[in-house]
């Protein structure tokens, strides 16, 4: 049996232990073959793939991106995509197709799976920890630590200049790595984008901040809105799949902290370092797990399924009913953390 392999959308630490997994056990235990399609979705629909066996794989456990390469291309709105990947799937000999990717690489996955016959099993992925269905995707815990690492830096030059320092995470419309990393770097006000922000409030919580001679540290996602105002972008171009590009509220906020406080702010955003280097020890762990299991799914014939993180144990669960909507994080999980704040 050949089985392909893509990775999708953004790129983040991890993929490759996913890859070595599927790889070695699908070689060692089953005697498969394996076929990585280059570029996310554009690799099946354009047929540019590279062989994938275990000499391919040694060495890339630690390394962070993916060998396999990535792309946020939609093969479903490319002319005649569905028919152009069928055909080169069968051109390849290939018939299963592993699928890692986030929201919109598995949304993918899903309708080819359910609508069109093709054989596809779904490994989550995304720094934004986002997938409903999985307790965690791979990815968020680095992205997690280097987000805290430049935290715990930011707080000593923040000290040294008594200024307000702005910190930009990514996250999209999930605030989990502002709230971990927040939390964890000792952040004085956490922006999710579940919970639209006062202005009037923020800026208390860094006067408070500095009447008792500290600097303020504010964690912000991307995504997070203010209460009288709409998103804040640097732009609004649109990926293949519709969404916009995100960026631009740090510089926003600390631009109104510094006009309505009279105390110097700067911005740093974080933006692609989250995504780099090498994984986690936590991330390599689960990555390789997921890798293992996704080439079970296929030997059993479990297509249309992703393979999920629920508790210590790794189950499958529909495609579809992982990406029909988004993991947020709840409004009690962050009030619980506001005692911090200020």
């Amino acid at each position: 049996m050949r089985v392909g392999v893509l990775t999708g959308g953004g790129d983040c630490p991890g993929l490759n232990a996913v890859i070595r997994g599927i790889v070695r056990k699908g070689v060692q235990e089953y005697g498969y073959e394996f076929t990585g399609y280059r570029d996310g979705w554009r690799g099946p629909l354009e047929g540019d793939t590279v062989r994938l066996d275990i000499p391919a794989v040694r060495g890339i456990l630690p390394r962070g991106g993916t060998v396999l390469g990535s792309s946020r291309t939609n093969p479903l709105r490319a002319e005649d995509g569905i028919r152009r990947i069928k055909e080169n799937l069968a051109k390849h000999e290939v018939e299963a197709l592993i699928a890692i990717g986030g929201e919109d690489t598995l949304g993918v996955a899903a309708r080819l799976s359910d609508e069109y016959g093709i054989r596809c099993v779904g490994v989550p992925k995304t720094i934004d920890n986002d997938l409903s269905a999985t307790d965690y995707t791979f990815g968020f815990d680095t992205a997690v630590g280097i987000a805290t690492e430049a935290i715990d830096r930011l707080h000593t030059t923040a000290e040294s200049h008594m200024r307000v320092l702005v910190v930009e995470v990514m996250g999209r419309h999930a605030g989990w790595i502002a709230l971990h990393s927040g939390l964890a770097g000792g952040a004085n006000v956490i922006l999710i984008p579940e919970q639209r922000f006062d202005m009037d409030q923020v800026c208390a919580w860094v006067t408070s901040r500095f009447r008792a001679s500290y600097a303020p540290i504010v964690v912000v996602a991307e995504g997070a809105m203010p209460k009288d105002g709409d998103m804040v972008l640097k732009d609004g171009t649109l990926d293949s799949f519709g969404h916009v590009r995100l960026s631009g509220v740090g510089e926003w906020l600390a631009k109104e902290i510094e006009k309505r406080t009279g105390k110097e702010a700067r911005t740093t955003v974080l933006g692609h370092v989250q995504r780099g280097g090498t994984p986690s020890a936590f991330d390599r762990w689960l990555a390789t797990r997921f890798g293992l299991h996704a080439i079970e799914a296929v030997r059993d014939g479990d297509y249309g399924r992703m393979v999920a993180l629920r508790g210590t144990d790794i189950v499958r669960v529909p495609i579809a009913e992982a990406t029909a909507k988004l993991k947020t994080v709840d409004p009690a999980r962050y009030e619980e953390v506001g005692v911090f704040f200020g």
